[in-house]
């Protein structure tokens, strides 16, 4: 029978329930599975005390006056660490000052059906505690909530640095200071069937962003409304010691943004400093003044300039604002971008004059109801068939098959080429990816070009026909 050794203690520190390097807990493999019912904090507390692998904390329905924290604390992949509240309809709800919830250093956990309410600093905070190339991994946020953090300065719902392979989904975040959700260098991800909203009243900067050496994470079938002037911003601007890894050329990288739906906002897409990014299946309903930006916002030679997203087979809802609805930024590739397959209920003329590339294959001056869901959320419907492999409705979503296995998402290969751009489409293309980067110390360029097969059997043969001749 193997032993295992987990190094844990329950202290008090700046209001939380937290852990450090202190007891050692010896339990055995037989253990695993323990199901725990706290009746207070008084019980919580002291399950937390001695928190193990394969255990579950169930939390009752109540009111908690502070956030609690891990640090050093580890799940396995067979059993993982699960807190719980008992009601997924009438959660548990930690309010106070500071942050609700911290996790540094640790793994394997998973979080379900809990409220975190009026922390001033972050709602929840996970990170690598400074350890760069050490993440946190594998967390869960299932049915979490986070309401009211800040309100002002950069005070996020759910902020996150150094975290890879996580999930976070059917939440809800409204009301936030800097972001509802702030990944820095954070890696192998989804965030998917949640809902963020802005709030009067609260400073409300980004909706959710992806920088510091971000890379490998897919937004799907989320509902984003008034939330920031940047309400999904790809890329960002971010100190280089914080970057994970520290050496990169860009802030974000193969990011998916698939199936959402954007409502209001000043700018509903930004894409900074950022590469290889997919923006596919998605209603954009409304821009308060861009439907997107492409930017660059650091002049260090080392970064590359923002460049080479796809965007298509998107609705895009207009309304008034159908000119001018993209913004390019000095130092970036907007030529680089492919913006193809969309339905637009602007004209063609308006989207041309708009986009900082031409349209391939798009559908113009389509006309749309606006319609309230009887749940809060905007939709739009038109009865025209040609839309019908277009928005939300036309997305298959990714699926985790095992919760905690590796969360592997393809990478973004889109390529450019002098003739102008074109998108990978589908899994039957080969795909090879062009970056370009430029700055004092040099000039990279490059290339990949993605074909069908059959154009480069048809290549070799003129090849060989022009030798004969």
């Amino acid at each position: 029978m193997k032993t295992i050794k987990m190094v844990m203690v329950l202290v008090a520190l700046s209001g939380f329930l937290s852990f450090s390097e202190a007891e050692v807990v010896t339990f055995e493999k037989e253990q695993y599975g323990t199901h725990v019912y706290v009746s207070g904090s008084a019980e919580l507390n002291e399950v937390l005390r001695n928190i193990r692998p394969g255990t579950t904390v169930i939390i009752p329905a109540g009111n908690y006056n502070r956030g609690f924290a891990f640090r050093n604390v580890n799940g396995l992949p067979d059993a993982p660490i699960v807190i719980e509240g008992s009601d997924p309809d009438n959660p548990p709800i930690f309010e106070g000052r500071g942050e609700g919830l911290k996790v540094s250093n640790s793994s394997y956990i998973k979080f379900k059906n809990i409220t975190f309410k009026g922390f001033t600093t972050n709602g929840i905070n996970i990170d690598d505690g400074g350890k760069i190339g050490q993440p946190s991994h594998h967390i869960i946020l299932d049915n979490i909530t986070v309401l009211d953090t800040g309100p002002k300065g950069n005070n996020d719902a759910l902020k996150m640095s150094g975290v890879d392979h996580f999930i976070i989904r059917n939440s809800h975040f409204e009301g936030w200071g800097g972001a509802a959700i702030d990944m820095v260098g954070c890696h192998h991800g989804v965030i998917e069937n949640s809902t963020i909203v802005g709030k009067e009243g609260y400073r409300t900067a980004v909706g959710a962003q992806m920088k510091g050496g971000s890379r490998l994470i897919l937004l799907q079938n989320n509902y984003f409304e008034n939330a920031g002037t940047r309400m999904v911003q790809i890329g960002g601007s971010t100190g280089l010691k914080y970057f994970r890894p520290a050496e990169t050329a860009y802030e974000a990288d193969s990011i998916q943004v698939k199936g959402n739906v954007f409502v209001g906002g000043e700018a509903q897409l930004s894409w900074v400093t950022t590469q290889n990014s997919l923006v596919s299946h998605n209603l954009f309903i409304r821009p308060q003044k861009w439907l997107g930006r492409i930017l660059q916002e650091t002049e260090n030679p080392r970064f590359a300039p923002s460049q080479t997203g796809i965007f298509e087979n998107n609705l895009v809802v207009l309304g008034d604002k159908k000119r001018n609805f993209i913004n390019v930024g000095r130092g970036t590739l907007p030529q680089s971008f492919v913006f193809q397959k969309n339905v637009w209920d602007a004209s063609e003329k308006d989207v041309e004059k708009s986009l900082p590339v031409r349209e391939n294959h798009g559908g113009y001056k389509f006309q749309f109801q606006i319609e309230d869901d009887h749940s809060g959320r905007l939709s739009v419907t038109n009865d025209d068939p040609r839309i019908e492999q277009v928005g939300p409705a036309a997305y298959k979503p990714w699926s985790a098959t095992v919760e905690f296995a590796d969360i592997d998402l393809l990478p973004i290969l889109p390529v450019t080429s002098s003739l102008g751009s074109v998108a990978l489409v589908d899994d039957r293309w080969l795909a090879v990816i062009a970056t370009v980067s430029a700055g004092a110390l040099g000039v990279g360029a490059l290339g990949w070009v993605m074909i069908r097969p059959h154009v480069a059997r048809n290549r070799k043969r003129r090849r060989r026909k022009r030798d004969k001749n």
